[in-house]
C-alpha cells in the first residue's frame, strides 16, 4: 500500500507539478470519508501519511471513562493506560488501527475520491497555467473535431475550438499544427474550459503586434479595426512618431510583414490606412480605389450618405455588401451609399474626385482649384503657396494644401 501511495505522489509531483503535501491531504481526507461510512461509521479517525516512503498509519481517537456506553468512541479508563500511561478520565487517547481494518469498501471508495480530487488539481492548474495568457496567441497540435469544435492539445492541457470561433474554409486533420488566439477561459460544470479562436479581429491585431516591432513598442498604434473572417480585414494605424510612417511599417520591405499576417490567415485581405479622427477623411481613405462624389454627414445619428460614380459603385460596396460593412464598422458610423447620377461624363467633377481622392482634400477646396484651372495631379507641378493665395486662398489654406500635395 504504501509504495502504491508512494508512487502516486512522485507521479503527480513530476509529472502534474501537484504539491505533495496537497495530494497527501487529499488522499487523508478521501480516506478518512471513506472509511467513516464503512465498518468503521461513528468513529474518529486519525489518518496519517509519510511523505518520504508514503507508508499509511491510522489510529481511532477515543474518549477515557469509567463507565463505555458506545464502544467505537470511549474506552474504559484501565484499558486506555495500556495505550497511554497515566490515562486519566475525560482525556483523549489515539489507538493505531491496522489501516486494512479500514475496509475493502472504504478503499474502493477512497480510490474514486482520489481521482475526483486529482481531477480537481488538474483543473485548477489548468486555470492558474493559462489565466495569464488570455489574449495572447498560442500553438497547439489538433488532437480531434467533434461536430464542428476542434480539441486541439497545447501541451499543458487541452483547448477547444468551437466551430463559431473558426475561420470558414479553414481545415485542420489531426496532428497539425495550429496557432489560435486564446481567448478565455470558460468555467463550465466540467471545469476550467480553454476556449480558442481563430475569427476574433484580436487574432489579426496579435499577429500584427508579433510582426510589427513599431507597433509591439507602441511607436505605431492600431487605431479602428474591422474583419470578416476569412475574407478581409481593415485596419487604421496612425504612429506617435512623425518620422515613422504608420503603413508603410506595417507593410514592411516589399510588403513582407503584411505577407506574413496573410499567410497564416490563409491568404485573407488586409488593408491597411492612415487613421483620422475625422469621419470623413477616414472614410474617403476606407474606400479607395472608389472615390465619392459626395459625403453628408448626419452627426446627430451618426449616419454618412455617400454617392458613389456607377463604375466605382461595385468596388465601394464589395462582394454582398462586405466592403461597405466593413468601412461602416472602421468609422463607426452607419453608411448609406447611393450611385451619383448624370456625373459620369462631366470633366470637372471627375477632376474634383481625382484631387479629392489624390490628395484628400475637402470637395469645396477640390473645386474651387478646378475652378482655378488646376484639374489634375500633374497640374501641382511648380504650384507654390503664393500661388495659391494669389488664386485667393488664405496663406493657412494654401500651405495646408501645399502640405498634403507633398505629403502624397
Amino acid at each position: 500500500m504504501s509504495s502504491e501511495i508512494l508512487s502516486v505522489l512522485e507521479y503527480m509531483e513530476k509529472e502534474k507539478n501537484i504539491p505533495r503535501a496537497d495530494m497527501i491531504s487529499a488522499i487523508v481526507n478521501a480516506i478518512k470519508t471513506a472509511a467513516l461510512k464503512g465498518v468503521n461509521s461513528g468513529q474518529e479517525l486519525k489518518i496519517e501519511i509519510s511523505p518520504k516512503n508514503g507508508q499509511l498509519k491510522a489510529w481511532a481517537v477515543m474518549k477515557v471513562v469509567d463507565s463505555v456506553a458506545d464502544p467505537k468512541k470511549e474506552i474504559h479508563v484501565e484499558k486506555a493506560q495500556v495505550f497511554k500511561t497515566c490515562a486519566v478520565v475525560g482525556e483523549l487517547v489515539e489507538r493505531e488501527i491496522d489501516p486494512s481494518y479500514l475496509g475493502r469498501i472504504a478503499a474502493q471508495t477512497a480510490r474514486q475520491a482520489i481521482m475526483q480530487r486529482l481531477r480537481q488539481f488538474e483543473k485548477e492548474r489548468v486555470y492558474d497555467d493559462f489565466k495569464d495568457s488570455i489574449g495572447d496567441i498560442v500553438s497547439g497540435t489538433v488532437r480531434r473535431r467533434e461536430h464542428n469544435d476542434l480539441f486541439i492539445d497545447l501541451g499543458k492541457a487541452e483547448a477547444v475550438m468551437p466551430g463559431k470561433k473558426r475561420v470558414p474554409g479553414e481545415d485542420y486533420s489531426p496532428g497539425e499544427r495550429i496557432r489560435c488566439l486564446l481567448l478565455e477561459i470558460e468555467n463550465s460544470s466540467r471545469g476550467p474550459e480553454v476556449i480558442l479562436s481563430r475569427a476574433s479581429p484580436r487574432f489579426v491585431l496579435r499577429l500584427f503586434e508579433l510582426e510589427v516591432t513599431e507597433i509591439a513598442d507602441g511607436t505605431v498604434k492600431i487605431e479602428a479595426f474591422a474583419r470578416e473572417p476569412g475574407y478581409r480585414t481593415k485596419i487604421a494605424v496612425i504612429s506617435t512618431d512623425p518620422k515613422v510612417d504608420p503603413v508603410g511599417a506595417c507593410v514592411g520591405a516589399r510588403g513582407a510583414r503584411v505577407k506574413s499576417v496573410v499567410s497564416e490567415l490563409g491568404g485573407e485581405k488586409i488593408d491597411i490606412i492612415p487613421y483620422h479622427a475625422d469621419p470623413k477623411e477616414m472614410l474617403i481613405e476606407a474606400l479607395k480605389p472608389a472615390v465619392p462624389r459626395e459625403v453628408t454627414l448626419d452627426e446627430k445619428n451618426k449616419r454618412i450618405l455617400v454617392k458613389i460614380a456607377n463604375e466605382d459603385l461595385a468596388v465601394a460596396i464589395g462582394r454582398k455588401g462586405q466592403n461597405a460593412r466593413l468601412t461602416s464598422r472602421l468609422v463607426g458610423w452607419r453608411l448609406d451609399i447611393e450611385e451619383c447620377k448624370n456625373t459620369a461624363f462631366d470633366p470637372r467633377v471627375k477632376a474634383v474626385s481625382a484631387l479629392v481622392g489624390a490628395f484628400g482634400f475637402e470637395t469645396s477646396i477640390a473645386e474651387r482649384l478646378v475652378g482655378s484651372g488646376i484639374n489634375s495631379v500633374s497640374a501641382f507641378e511648380g504650384v507654390e503657396a503664393a500661388d495659391l493665395v494669389d488664386m485667393g486662398f488664405s496663406d493657412t489654406a494654401a500651405s495646408d494644401i501645399i502640405s498634403k500635395v507633398s505629403g502624397s
